[in-house]
């Protein structure tokens, strides 16, 4: 995990394992979110090293207790980041993988992702929020497609359904995020938040203060220097204030 210019790069680094998520990983995840934060990150890159994104939980662990609540941990730190994150998806994302790409707020993805949820065909289950979070990402279509009948999307299905923001590499992820780092905070923060509220269907979600969100971020400053920015015929500089 890194930070360079207000943007922080996390990347899974299990390239032997094509960067499956086990306990490990997932508190690895967590921690990471909670390092970007420290060094005032302003938007956020996931991916993964190698060539795969993430091929879901790794079946050396996926039935040992402690599993679920570590992998569910780590997705909603990725929620719950203030800041807008970005999935740079370099390569599968299967069943967790999928759920670490929608848990990122927007999903950069090169040619070789492919994007599968194959539970049924597993005996697993995913939780109520992940099938919640799929069908406001993609819509009902794509969710009966990945559930039901175990469907892979390749990376242009993926793209026209919605499941895919943008299709570029990890520098075109990086780019974007270099964009929304120079974005307000404090909007962006409030965009995110409001987004995210509404269909949340995860059993501890709080529900924020929205209106008070709303609020704060026409009684910032940052509210004048964009106006002062815009008079001048200059780039705003934004700090979150």
């Amino acid at each position: 995990m890194s930070t360079t210019d207000g943007v922080g790069l996390i990347e899974l680094d299990r390239p032997e394992r094509r960067n499956a998520l086990d306990v490990a990983t997932c508190r690895e995840l967590v921690d990471a979110t909670v390092r970007v934060r420290e060094e005032g990150a302003r938007a956020v890159v996931v991916t993964g090293s190698g060539s795969s994104f993430c091929s879901g939980a790794d079946f050396g662990e996926v039935y040992t207790d402690g599993f679920r609540e570590a992998l569910y941990a780590a997705l909603h730190a990725v929620v719950d980041l203030p800041m807008p994150v970005v999935a740079a998806v370099n390569g599968p994302a299967i069943g967790a993988g999928i759920q670490l790409a929608i848990a990122c707020d927007l999903r950069t993805a090169a040619p070789s992702a492919v994007f599968a949820l194959p539970t049924a065909r597993l005996g697993l289950a995913v939780d109520p929020w992940t099938i919640d979070r799929l069908v406001q990402i993609a819509g009902g279509g794509s969710a009966r497609s990945l559930l039901l009948a175990c469907a892979q999307l390749d990376v242009t299905t993926a793209h026209a359904r919605g499941l895919v923001d943008s299709l570029g590499e990890r520098a075109d992820a990086l780019a974007l995020a270099a964009d929304l780092a120079t974005m307000a905070p404090l909007t962006l923060a409030y965009n995110k938040i409001a987004v995210n509220a509404f269909g949340r269907s995860h059993p501890s979600a709080v529900v924020p203060d929205l209106d008070a969100e709303f609020e704060r971020c026409w009684d910032s400053e940052d509210i004048q220097e964009g106006r002062i920015a815009r008079s001048e015929k200059r780039p705003p500089r934004f700090n979150g204030r």
